[in-house]
């Protein structure tokens, strides 16, 4: 379980900085700390040819959203994409460089919604809110140029999370999903995540996953739930197909690799791509990570294989995403 060359040199330089964890920090501090590393993190922003704001109705007021609309007119395959900041951290101008990235890899429309936040707003605000957005993106396919037959979900780390939590949702109460794209999902806060990295206070690690936890669930009976924690449903069958990307020194890798084990079980197409040597925020850190960036491209190939969309240049014909195919 070595890291990645370019792992231990983002270890080594936090280290000499002196680069406080998150989870020392107070809330206000840490929510500006993890957009600022992010937005180092993410590399040169890619123009799109439209980004504009809307507003929508939530359980308990209006939400925010940010559209993503690659060049091309009419309706367009559309991935609605949560951020990660578990439950506590994050808001859309986390998931710009990514969305950014979506959009004109895939390409498709991607729009991503401004959740309500932790400890604030408790689980299961932002679930409700997240699939609220689902809903009314489906509803509202003719306004923003969704083609309905081609909308997906997705989301990195709590977004992840949330994505799996939506899909869970939408099965019994719409819209249908195209596909699910989970990056190392938090599936499992039931019990304690350990894994290389789990007492490494320049990474994200066990402490980390506490932190959060503390924050989003008020009663730790929550815990069981599937909407906190997927892996605990007792029924994963009819789920969209999935891509599970998880990361060898990330703490929430096992649950991620369990729970994409328990979709194929049940049934649903699902790949898992696992990056060697890698932590737990590589996938929105491209500037960074050269992992990151191939991560993003198989996310990419993912959902242009599950929207129907051609081929890129660079696919392999047989498995774009590189990853073993399984379930149905």
């Amino acid at each position: 379980m070595a890291p990645h060359p370019e792992v231990a040199a983002y270890r080594a330089a936090r280290a000499a900085t002196g680069t406080p964890p998150l989870y020392t920090q107070t809330l206000t501090e840490a929510r500006a700390a993890d957009l600022a590393a992010i937005r180092a993190g993410s590399g040169a922003v890619e123009p799109v040819s439209e980004v504009r704001d809307e507003r929508m109705p939530g359980p308990a007021g209006e939400l925010p959203l940010r559209v993503y609309r690659p060049a091309g007119s009419g309706p367009l395959p559309t991935l609605l994409y949560f951020f990660g900041g578990g439950w506590t951290l994050g808001s859309i101008d986390t998931a710009d460089g990514i969305c950014r990235r979506l959009a004109n890899a895939v390409p498709c429309q991607v729009i991503t919604v401004g959740y309500r936040l932790a400890p604030e707003h408790p689980f299961p605000a932002a679930v409700h809110d997240c699939h609220a957005a689902t809903g009314w993106v489906a509803g509202h396919a003719d306004r923003l140029g969704v083609d309905p037959d081609r909308l997906a979900v997705g989301g990195d780390s709590a977004g992840g999370n949330l994505a799996a939590a939506v899909t869970l949702l939408s099965r019994a109460d719409g819209p249908t999903l195209a596909a699910q794209l989970l990056v190392y999902p938090n599936t499992d806060q039931s019990g304690e995540p350990t894994g290389p990295a789990d007492d490494d206070p320049t990474l994200f690690n066990s402490r980390s996953v506490a932190w959060y936890r503390t924050h989003y669930l008020a009663d730790e009976a929550h815990a069981r739930d599937p909407l906190a924690s997927p892996l605990l449903a007792d029924d994963l069958t009819g789920l969209p197909p999935a891509l599970v990307v998880t990361a060898e020194l990330d703490p929430l890798c096992a649950q991620g690799q369990r729970y994409a084990e328990r979709l194929a079980s049940a049934g649903v197409p699902t790949r898992v791509r696992h990056y060697p040597g890698m932590i737990h925020g590589f996938f929105a850190m491209p500037g960074v990570f050269t992992d990151g960036r191939r991560a993003q491209a198989d996310a990419a190939a993912f959902l242009r294989e599950r929207f129907g969309l051609p081929p890129g240049r660079d696919e392999a014909a047989d498995d774009p995403t590189g990853t073993a195919v399984r379930g149905g």
